[in-house]
């Protein structure tokens, strides 16, 4: 875990299956920023390491009769017994101050890939419940949170009496995962229809998403506020 006199950790989550995508210049971009503002990146994406979405029994040795997942984390965190992949993505976590969730918006939602990482690896017992509670008594409280997207759709879709509000699609991503489990959400940064840009446009916008990340590092972080 970083501390205040070593470079604080940005832990980028990228779900996109192209590598020469928007989407992955975007996430690229936005890790060198943060690299430049003094951050330690660490960049897991998910389709490159063929990350495997679902929540299953398989994930658990000691799971018999009756599968309960959650019940299952809680024992396997306890007893030191989860998955070795999925407990190596929970050390990367719970040792960033920030979390960058890098996607494109697909059914105004996460990709599957990406929902199932966080089924996996926000493990009950080990950043909520348990030992811990939820919101601002969750594991991950005092770190910070963000979200990374792309749109197939313009910016003037998502309105109410077309697509609808995006702070009514994002809120259960927001609320119910990253503020659930403690950390202080940032505002997201999103590019819209990049698949309906001129190259110069995608530049320029490529731009802008430098531009935010760069604001957004050099932002107070609660962690460093904790300690003054």
């Amino acid at each position: 875990m970083s501390t205040s006199d070593a470079a604080p950790v940005a832990l980028i989550v990228h779900a996109h299956p192209e590598p020469h995508s928007f989407s992955t210049a975007q996430m690229t971009t936005a890790a060198q920023a943060l690299r430049d503002a003094g951050y330690r990146v660490d960049v897991l994406d998910l389709y490159s390491d063929a990350w495997a979405p679902t929540l299953a029994r398989d994930d658990f040795a000691s799971a018999e009769g009756y599968f309960k997942p959650q019940a299952e984390q809680m024992r396997a965190v306890k007893d030191g017994t989860l998955d070795a992949t999925v407990q190596a993505h929970l050390d990367r976590l719970l040792d960033a101050d920030l979390l960058v969730l890098s996607f494109p918006l697909w059914w105004f939602s996460l990709p599957a890939i990406l929902k199932g990482w966080v089924d996996r690896v926000f493990a009950m017992g080990a950043v909520f419940g348990g030992d811990y509670g939820l919101f601002g008594d969750a594991a991950l409280a005092g770190k910070r949170a963000m979200l990374l997207f792309t749109t197939g759709g313009p910016s003037e879709m998502f309105q109410p009496g077309i697509f609808g509000s995006m702070d009514d699609f994002l809120f259960h991503i927001h609320r119910g995962m990253l503020e659930f489990v403690g950390y202080q959400v940032l505002d997201p940064v999103i590019t819209y229809g990049p698949a309906h840009m001129a190259d110069q446009e995608r530049a320029a916008a490529l731009e802008m998403v430098k531009e935010s990340i760069t604001r957004i590092a050099a932002g107070p972080r609660p962690r460093d506020a904790s300690l003054v």
